[in-house]
Order: C-alpha cells, then structure tokens, then sequence
C-alpha cells in the first residue's frame, strides 16, 4: 500500500491548513503516521472500532473514521477533537487518503497487470477482463526494453518514470535486475523515425540524469493486449543481437536486424561447417586491432580503397600492400565484392559461435 512517509506527508498539510491533528493506523491498530501524541495507548479502540458495524464514532478525545479501498478495510484515521472543526477536518482526510489508497492500488494493479502481460503469464480472457476493469483500451503499442550497464538503481527507474510522467497510457515497469522496460502507445508517433528517436532522447538522458550507459532494444508495433509479450521478446532479441554483431550501436531495432537475425539462429553444427568451408587451413591469427580496424573501414567505405586511405591516414599503397597481404592469409581477395561478403560473414559467425561459448 502507500508508504507510510506519503500519509505522514499529507495528515502534515492537512494540519497545516486545518490546525486539526490526525493520526492514522492500520485495522490491527498499528500505528501509521501521526500529528501528535495520544494521551493514552489507542491499538485496542482501534481494533474495537474496526470490529464494529459503525462507519465513524466519537472515542477517547478524537474522531474515528474507517477507509476502505474496494470494499476493503485499510486504515483507521483519527481526527483530535480539540477544533470544533475536527468531524468535518476528519471526514475531507479521510476522503484525501481513501483516494490516494485506491489511485495507488489502481497503479499497482496496472504495473502488476502489465508484467503479467509482458511474461505471458495470463489467459487472453482474463487479460481482456483486467484490461476493461483497469480502463486499459486497446492500441497500438511497442515495448522497449532499456539493458543498463552496471548495477541497477532506484535513480535508473526514476529517470525513465519522470521521462514518460505525464503520459498515462505508457506503462514503465521491470521484470528483471538488468533493464526497465517502456511499454510506449505510440498511436501518434506514425513514422519509424520517431521510435527511433525516442530510443535515442532516452539514451540521452540516462546518460546526463542517470550517468549511467545504457543500450535500447525495441520490437515491432503491436495492436493487441497478447502481442505485446511478442514486442517485448523482439525487443530482447535485438539486445542480444546487437551485442553479437552490433556493438558499436546503442539503439538497435528488431525490424533492422538484418543478416544478423539469420545467423544468430543458426545452429553450432551449420557455422562450424562454413567456418571450415572459408577457412580450409583454420582460421588464421591475425585478428589484432591494426587489422581489424582497416578491414572495418575498408567496408564501411564500400571497398573504396582511395576514401579508405584517407580516413586512416596511409598512403594508398599501403593500404594496398595490407589488403594484399591480407589476401595471402586469409586466401580471400576482400577487395572483391564476394570475397568481402564472404569474411564480412564469417566475422559475424565467429562472433555467434563465441558467444555460444561463453553461454555454456
């Protein structure tokens, strides 16, 4: 329920405005919050009082008022009598904290209703039922899935929370110690470009509110409660994914995964077969980072070896002398478009078959 700091908070606004002390405890009688001390010890009127049929009554110096959430009894508050005010001060807090109980419980329930969604944890009838009860309508939506690097915190949640305050048919919840998960109505975000950069504001903030590195993953859009689980294993996927093939990105789409989907489902067997296939001798050692980089630019510049040259800042014939050098080790001519698809794959095999490893 709600934490007792938020009801001392509001019985100490209220005696502020009303110059009447309140104290609140639960229906066993323990105490909660409270604007003064009791001149006597109050657990058995309370419990007396919650036993009772009566709604309010008049008890040792101070007004009694029973709060119930749906139907529920919660809390006992208790109104000073010293004001002639006191009833009526008594009745508007009571009023006050049944509405805070029943906005939180509503809350939690959404939360709780939304991971259950996300886990697959639900039938689709009673999904249906809890969605209508909790006033959760149908529309488009797509989760995202924010992976922190490092510990998590409580600031991590807070700053995503404060991200999407104001929006009440977003959802911000966690379902594991590793990430936060957005599940975002994007009804009016029509264009791809927009997920995107929605990825990137939240890449940005966490970096300057939360100091903290993150990556996003994001699925496809869904239209219905029960596809939402399926947004949210895409959304994991392109984490997984992308940290295989696409370390560099911090934002990686699940509809953009490219040849990285396919061989991320290959099996053992299969990339072990083409690994031999390119590699007849064994794969060569001479991956060190002076190679690694020039392959890299080499591709990122389309086989362009002049553009190629002058980004690494070598004379054209070197990097001539190093792609042929290159060929002679790898028996692969990556100046030539089917060689270079052909290790540009088997660089991302090696990867996949690597990661497998540190998985068992």
């Amino acid at each position: 329920m709600l934490s007792n700091h938020k009801i001392q908070l509001m019985l100490e606004e209220m005696r502020d405005i009303s110059k009447t002390d309140m104290a609140v405890y639960t229906e066993k009688g323990k105490m909660v919050a409270s604007t003064f001390e009791t001149e006597m010890d109050m657990e058995e009127a309370v419990v007396a009082f919650s036993d009772s049929m009566a709604e309010s009554q008049m008890l040792s110096g101070c007004f009694f008022f029973k709060i119930e959430v749906d139907g529920a009894l919660e809390y006992i508050l208790l109104a000073h009598s010293s004001s002639e005010e006191a009833y009526m001060v008594g009745k508007l807090a009571a009023c006050q904290l049944r509405n805070l109980a029943s906005a939180y419980m509503e809350q939690f329930d959404r939360n709780n209703f939304m991971q259950n969604i996300l886990l697959g944890n639900m039938l689709v009838v009673d999904m249906y039922n809890k969605a209508q009860k909790l006033h959760i309508e149908q529309a488009e939506r797509v989760v995202f899935v924010i992976e922190i690097e490092g510990k998590k915190d409580t600031m991590v949640m807070e700053t995503v929370k404060n991200l999407f305050v104001t929006k009440t048919r977003d959802f911000v919840t966690e379902v594991d110690e590793k990430s936060v998960i957005l599940v975002k109505d994007c009804r009016d975000m029509k264009r791809e470009e927009e997920l995107h950069s929605l990825a990137s504001m939240i890449v940005d903030n966490m970096h300057t509110e939360a100091m903290v590195k993150v990556r996003v993953g994001y699925g496809n859009r869904v239209h219905n409660l029960q596809d939402i689980a399926k947004s949210y294993q895409e959304a994991k996927m392109a984490l997984e994914v992308g940290r295989i093939f696409y370390m560099e990105k911090e934002i990686v789409c699940y509809s953009q995964l490219g040849i990285g989907r396919l061989i991320y489902q290959l099996p053992m067997s299969l990339c072990e077969m083409f690994i031999k296939e390119v590699f007849t001798d064994g794969v060569p050692d001479i991956f060190d980072e002076e190679t690694m980089v020039t392959i890299q630019k080499f591709f990122d510049n389309n086989l362009n070896i002049s553009e190629t040259a002058r980004q690494l800042y070598v004379h054209r014939n070197t990097l001539v002398y190093r792609l042929e050098r290159l060929e002679k080790l790898l028996g692969l001519d990556i100046r030539k478009f089917e060689d270079a698809m052909t290790f540009k794959i088997a660089l991302m095999v090696m990867s996949h078959m690597e990661s497998q490893k540190n998985e068992i």
